[in-house]
C-alpha cells in the first residue's frame, strides 16, 4: 500500500512570512480577492500584526506591532489559510513551493517577504546574542537576570534601544563610528541623547502597550518542527516594553562608550587564559569607583583599539542579512548589493510571477531625491501593502502607478523616550559636499537639524515635541524655495503659520 501522501493546495495568491510585510500583503489581497484564497506561510506559531494605525500626515505613519495567534488573521479575513510550515524549495518553473512538512503549494503569484536574520559577529558561541525577534529578546532577558557586566556590538537602532533600557549591569558599547546612533544620527544628535543616558532616568516605567502571546508549548513543538534556532520576525518599536531588563546589581545607568572600533578577537575563559593577555577593569566613574572586581569573566573581547574587556555575555546589533536563502537555488533572482532580491517599482522580482516585499527585498527602481530603502517596519508595511496593489493589478491585467509612499522618506520612532522623526535625506545622504545644516538644540527638550541644498529642504531630523514633522514635510515636498527666509529655526518665527 502506498504511503499517504502530504496535501497539495493550489491558491491564486501565495504569501511567504508571517512579519509586517507578509501580513500586510495576505490582508490587502484577501480584502481585494474575498472569494478568493490566500495562502500564508509562516515558519512560526505568531504572526506580526499592525495595530493602532495612524496617519499623522500625508507620509508619516504610526503604529504598534503586535504579536497575535495565526487564528486571529485568519477570523479577521475569512480567505486567508495560514499554514505553519518553513519553506524547503522554491520551484519557479512549476510555480510551486514546497514545505518542511513535505506539503506543495501552487500559486499563480507569489510574495516572499521573508524578512532578515542578524548578522552575527561570529556563529556558534554560546556566549554571543543575536537580537532581531522576540524569541532572542527573551533568551536575552533570561540571561541578563544574571549578568553582571554585558558588552553590547553595534550602532543601529536595537543598540540604541538597549543600552538605554539596561538598568543594574555595566554595559561596555562598542561600535566603529565616532558618535552613537549613526545610522539615524549625526554627531549632535547623538551628543543630545548621550546626556540623556547619563541622566537618571525617572522610576516611572510607561505601561506595556503590546499584548504578548507567549506561545511556550506550541513554541516548544514548532522549534522541533521546524529546528530550533528557526528566524523570527523582527521586533516592534516598543519590543523592550514590559520585559523586565534589570541585571544583578542594584545601581543604575552604567554605561562606556568604546568608539571607532569593532571586534578582533573573542576569546572563551581557558583560551583568554592561555593568551596571558590582560583585560580592563570598567572604567571608574566620577566618584572613582569600579563596581565589579575584574573576576575571570565567562568570554572575552578584544577591539581593534586594542583594548580587551571580559563580560559575561556579548550581544550582537549589528544589522541584518536578507533571508533569501530557501528561494536562491535552481532560481535566476538577480540580487541587490546587500543581498537581498532586487525588486522593480511593481516590486517584481527577476523571476516570473514572483513579488518581494520588507527586508528580504532590494528597491531597485530610481528612487525619488528624497527616498532610500532602510529595512524599518514603517516600509515593511508600505512595501507589502503595495506588493498586493501590484499583485491585484497584474493578475487583472491593469497598470499601477509607483504608490506615494515612496515619494519621501519617513520614519517616527523613539529613542530614549524621545519622539524622534526622520524625513528625506536625514542624514544627507547621497548629497555630496554643497549642502548646509540648520540647527537648534534645547538641551533635555529638543533637537531640530534641516538639511538645505540651493535654498531647498532635503532632509530634517526631529527629536522631541517639535510639532514640526508636517510643515517639514510640505516644504520638502514642495521643494520651496527657502532662501530669502534667513534662519529657517529662529524660535521667535511660528513656521507652520507662516507656510500654511
Amino acid at each position: 500500500m502506498e504511503a499517504a501522501r502530504p496535501p497539495s493546495t493550489a491558491g491564486r495568491f501565495v504569501v511567504v512570512g508571517g512579519g509586517i510585510a507578509g501580513v500586510t500583503c495576505a490582508e490587502q489581497l484577501a480584502i481585494q480577492f474575498p472569494s478568493e484564497d490566500i495562502l500564508l506561510i509562516t515558519a512560526h506559531p505568531v504572526i506580526k500584526a499592525v495595530t493602532n494605525f495612524k496617519q499623522v500626515s500625508k507620509v508619516l505613519e504610526e503604529f504598534d506591532v503586535e504579536e497575535q495567534p495565526k487564528t486571529m488573521l485568519e477570523n479577521r479575513f475569512p480567505n486567508v489559510k495560514v499554514i505553519q510550515s518553513e519553506v524547503k524549495q522554491l520551484k519557479s518553473k512549476e510555480h510551486c513551493i514546497l514545505t518542511g512538512d513535505g506539503s506543495q503549494h501552487v500559486y499563480e503569484k507569489l510574495c516572499l517577504c521573508a524578512g532578515a536574520k542578524p548578522k552575527l559577529i561570529c556563529e556558534g558561541n554560546p556566549y554571543v546574542l543575536g537580537i532581531r525577534d522576540t524569541d532572542s529578546a527573551q533568551e536575552f532577558q533570561k540571561q541578563l537576570t544574571k549578568a553582571k557586566r554585558i558588552m553590547i556590538i553595534g550602532n543601529g537602532g536595537i543598540a540604541l534601544e538597549l543600552v538605554y533600557e539596561i538598568e543594574g549591569c555595566e554595559v561596555i558599547w562598542a561600535i566603529k563610528d565616532k558618535a552613537i546612533g549613526n545610522t539615524f544620527f549625526d554627531a549632535g544628535a547623538a551628543e543630545f541623547l548621550t546626556s540623556k543616558l547619563i541622566a537618571e532616568k525617572p522610576e516611572a516605567r510607561m505601561a506595556h502597550k503590546r499584548t504578548r502571546y507567549t506561545t511556550e508549548g506550541r513554541k516548544k513543538e514548532a522549534q522541533t518542527k521546524s529546528g530550533a534556532g528557526n528566524l523570527g520576525s523582527a521586533l516592534g518599536p516598543d519590543w523592550h516594553e514590559g520585559l523586565n531588563l534589570k541585571g544583578t546589581k542594584e545601581f543604575s545607568h552604567k554605561v562606556h562608550i568604546e568608539t571607532m572600533c569593532e571586534v578582533k578577537k573573542i576569546y572563551l575563559q581557558e583560551e583568554f587564559r592561555i593568551s596571558k593577555k590582560k583585560s580592563l577593569p570598567f572604567p571608574r566613574d566620577r566618584c572613582n569607583q569600579s563596581v565589579t572586581t575584574d573576576k575571570a569573566w565567562p568570554v572575552y573581547v578584544e577591539l581593534t583599539n586594542e583594548k580587551t574587556y571580559g563580560c559575561d555575555f556579548i550581544v550582537s546589533a549589528t544589522g541584518v542579512t536578507p533571508n533569501t536563502e530557501p528561494f536562491l537555488c535552481g532560481n535566476n533572482f538577480d540580487l541587490g548589493e546587500d543581498g537581498g532580491l532586487k525588486v522593480d517599482a511593481q516590486m517584481h522580482t527577476s523571476v516570473s510571477d514572483v513579488y518581494a516585499a520588507g527586508d528580504i527585498c532590494t528597491a531597485s527602481w530610481p528612487p525619488s531625491p528624497f527616498w532610500q530603502q532602510m529595512r524599518l517596519w514603517t516600509q515593511a508595511r508600505q512595501m507589502g501593502w503595495y506588493a498586493a496593489k501590484c499583485m491585484a493589478a497584474a493578475s487583472l491585467g491593469e497598470s499601477i502607478d509607483l504608490d506615494f509612499s515612496f515619494e519621501l522618506f519617513a520614519h517616527v520612532t523613539k529613542f530614549f523616550n524621545y519622539k524622534v522623526v526622520l524625513l528625506g535625506k536625514y542624514n544627507a545622504q547621497g548629497l555630496g559636499s554643497d549642502h548646509e545644516l540648520m540647527l537648534r538644540c534645547t538641551k533635555g527638550q529638543e533637537y531640530v537639524k534641516v538639511v538645505m541644498q540651493n535654498g531647498q529642504m532635503m532632509g530634517a531630523v526631529l527629536i522631541g515635541e517639535t510639532d514640526l514633522e508636517e510643515t517639514f514635510e510640505h516644504l520638502i515636498l514642495n521643494q520651496t524655495d527657502l532662501s530669502s527666509y534667513g534662519d529657517l529655526l529662529d524660535p521667535n518665527i511660528d513656521l507652520e503659520d507662516y507656510f500654511d
